[in-house]
């Protein structure tokens, strides 16, 4: 009798079982490797790139040494290398009310005292360094009076570059502003609210004060009236950096530029440095309530009779906005009125309102000053054609007014459903 037929299926049956066994095995690796081939496609996939891409990738450490690498990383040195540089971005709810494009020029973002006067401080500071009139680590003082934002930014700077600072405000200022200066180190004066023509004013007041440290003998160092209202390296410091930055960032692109004015530094110098490269811009001041500079564009005077400075003692505008708004001509502002096109007045109650739209629409927190910039900007975009672009400034976070413009602003709660109309009219 033949066997050879049960042998074979004895044979075929054991070599099943080890094929089975051998492919138990191996099919998780051939498994794995599928998988492993799949993935850079997926991947290239997702980022845009089609399969069929060749990507090419060059070890760098190879051809450069891992130290030529970090040579190329640059260091910022200093804090004063964080002032500047700011982003410009879209103000969502604004510019869908208003069908023209409002964009916000983030100066609360500065990496020194976080406001446009970082930018002033530090070109003040510098350049009374290359003038002679101070010298790091000898004992110099800086002398400024001021609301708030530039004493902040003085005592930052001043720290960072070996002075001291003595800052002179209003006592009726926001009282977080003069408890920052002190932990910054600086001297802190608070003097009653004053004409300008009266010693006490708390710029007279730091004047004084830095000529009697020089006179001195018995006291290190000098000291130095930086003098924000006259010194024209304020407004230089927005025509050589706020002004180019804006003009790049919009791609030479800009309708309007809207701005309030304490000591005038930044309308002036940004309209000086794009009105020659867009002659038709629209440059318009914003200003608050009680502050004659409305009336020295609309009508070429600075103030009517009620709002002459010197006739009581008050602060330095009636009006709850810190920062901007002033009674005086000041050498920064004259120096680029003529190019100022328009002005727009804004009340308290415009300024408190368009705050609370700005934090419950955009979650964007600030100052007195720039919810002021941004109704003037509102209201300028309902006289433009749709389209528009205009830009304007964020100065300070809103963090540095919370005793007084947004104790009267009061909580947002959970309310969603403010109308700009209510804000600006029709």
């Amino acid at each position: 009798m033949d066997h050879r037929p049960r042998l074979y299926l004895c044979t075929a049956f054991l070599c099943g079982v080890l094929l089975t066994l051998g492919f138990k095995d191996f099919y998780p690796d051939l498994e794995r490797r599928f998988r492993r081939r799949r993935t850079p496609i997926n991947s290239i996939a997702g980022a845009g790139l089609a399969s069929k891409d060749k990507i090419d990738l060059e070890d760098l450490t190879k051809t450069h040494g891992k130290d030529a690498i970090a040579n190329n990383v640059e260091i910022a040195e200093g804090i004063e290398a964080c002032v500047g540089n700011t982003p410009l971005f879209r103000i969502k709810s604004l510019s869908e009310e208003t069908g023209c494009e409002i964009l916000g020029k983030a100066e609360f973002l500065n990496g020194a005292g976080g406001s446009p006067k970082d930018r002033v401080a530090l070109n003040m500071i510098k350049t009374a360094e290359e003038q002679g009139l101070l010298t790091p680590h000898s004992g110099d003082t800086i002398y400024e009076g001021t609301v708030g934002s530039t004493g902040i930014s003085l005592a930052t700077v001043c720290r960072a570059r070996g002075y001291l600072a003595h800052i002179c405000m209003p006592s009726d200022q926001a009282v977080e502003k003069s408890e920052l200066l002190l932990k910054l180190g600086a001297v802190v004066n608070r003097v009653p609210p004053a004409p300008i023509i009266d010693p006490m004013h708390f710029v007279n007041r730091a004047r004084n004060l830095a000529a009697d440290h020089t006179a001195d003998p018995t006291r290190p160092g000098r000291g130095y009236f930086a003098d924000q209202f006259e010194n024209q390296a304020n407004w230089q410091a927005h025509f050589e950096g706020t002004g180019p930055e804006i003009f790049q960032q919009c791609g030479g692109k800009i309708d309007a530029f809207v701005a309030g004015a304490g000591t005038g530094g930044t309308i002036t110098g940004v309209a000086r440095l794009l009105k020659p490269k867009l002659p038709n811009l629209r440059v318009v001041l914003a200003d608050p309530q009680g502050s004659g500079l409305f009336n020295r564009i609309k009508n070429g005077v600075m103030f009517n009779p009620l709002e002459k400075e010197g006739t009581r003692r008050r602060s330095q505008v009636d009006t709850i906005v810190e920062g901007i708004g002033i009674n005086r001509i000041t050498a920064n502002f004259e120096a680029g009125r003529e190019s100022i096109d328009d002005a727009i007045q804004v009340t308290d109650e415009e300024a408190l309102a368009m705050a609370r739209w700005l934090a419950e629409k955009d979650g964007i927190f600030v100052g007195s000053s720039s919810a002021v910039n941004c109704v003037a900007a509102a209201k300028l975009a309902r006289q433009l054609e749709p389209g528009r672009r205009i830009v304007t400034i964020l100065c300070d976070s809103g963090t540095r007014h919370l005793s007084k413009f947004w104790h009267h602003a009061g909580n947002i709660g959970g309310k969603t459903d403010s109308k700009l109309d209510e804000i600006v009219g029709v």
